[in-house]
């Protein structure tokens, strides 16, 4: 059985994971849908497909998925169109920057009897997961506290920045859904502050750049993150889960582990540059998550509620951070 899919956007993101669908077995990647008809037309060609329009793409019969890999600003409005037509979906995060419209796109996908996966590719690192395995096997107790350290080697532009939602919603929105996921809990307290340290123009755009947020679960588990816009030594996405009975750290992936030590000093790779190479196992592996469950029924490892719940903790910082007081969810 052939699964033809339609991806709507293909920009960076898109081009990632249209090459990881197309490599799958029993997966067509039909049409590749973008404004920008030099980018499609290329990605298009790439993985074997046809450019097309939205409007085509969703209203062919044949295409029983789509992946949404487009800007932000497009995911529910194309969500709850794929919805509409009831085809599944895999949706890159966030649902929206709304919290609203991203519960309406939750009711419409649940009314259309759909599957929906968002796109949380943190959870399938094999680094993260093997860590969640052991939590899962009882090996250091139970989680009491997990500190994770998420710093990106610089800034994009701003202009994408203005519509990004700010670091809360763009950037941190991992962290919060790597914080529901490895303490098993939801957050009902969160406290953010931040600063602009790295570029003045960040700030002019009404963002920050450097922040720093502690979540509280219903159980008493705590969670800090520390993020930045800047690491100058690469790709910098750690933490470790506190336990009972131990501690569980995951370190930095490099691109060799060859360590090197003479007269001056000991001498090994800096982390990956980016988020393209620090998690390209994790995208390979989320899309064949998405096609297994597709296949089996079994339940997806990120789902639109996962989304959602990521959404209201970015909010709850964007509202601590802006007043300066904690927000109880």
């Amino acid at each position: 059985m052939t699964r033809t899919v339609a991806v709507f956007g293909a920009g960076r993101i898109g081009r990632i994971h249209a090459a990881n669908l197309a490599a799958l077995p029993g997966v067509q990647v039909r049409y590749v849908c973008d404004p920008v008809a030099d980018s499609a037309a290329s990605l298009a060609q790439s993985v074997g497909a046809q450019v097309a329009s939205i409007d085509d793409a969703v209203g062919d019969p044949a295409v029983e998925i789509v992946a949404i890999t487009s800007p932000t600003d497009t995911h529910s409005e194309l969500i709850n169109r794929a919805a509409a037509a009831r085809k599944h979906i895999f949706c890159e995060k966030p649902i929206d920057l709304s919290v609203p419209r991203a519960v309406a796109c939750a009711e419409a996908v649940k009314a259309a009897g759909v599957a929906c996966m968002i796109g949380f590719q943190r959870r399938f690192d094999p680094t993260f997961n093997e860590a969640k395995q052991r939590l899962a096997a009882g090996e250091i107790g139970e989680p009491e506290m997990l500190v994770i350290t998420s710093r990106d080697p610089g800034a994009p532009p701003v202009h994408y920045l203005k519509a990004s939602g700010g670091i809360f919603r763009d950037m941190l929105i991992h962290d919060f859904d790597v914080c529901r996921w490895i303490l098993g809990d939801e957050v009902e307290w969160v406290s953010a502050t931040g600063s602009c340290l790295v570029d003045p123009a960040i700030e002019e755009a009404g963002d920050i750049d450097t922040a720093a947020v502690t979540l509280r679960t219903k159980s008493g588990k705590l969670c800090q993150i520390n993020t930045s816009r800047r690491a100058a030594y690469g790709y910098d996405q750690r933490f470790e889960v506190l336990g009972s009975k131990g501690l569980l750290a995951c370190g930095n992936h490099r691109p060799s582990e060859v360590v090197q030590m003479d007269a001056s000093g000991v001498h090994h790779d800096k982390p990956e540059h980016f988020f393209l190479q620090r998690y390209r196992e994790a995208y390979r592996l989320e899309v064949a998550h998405f096609f297994e469950c597709l296949q089996s029924g079994a339940p997806f490892r990120t789902t639109i509620a996962d989304g959602v719940a990521a959404q209201k903790l970015a909010d709850a910082a964007s509202e601590s951070w802006k007043s300066g007081q904690a927000v109880t969810l």
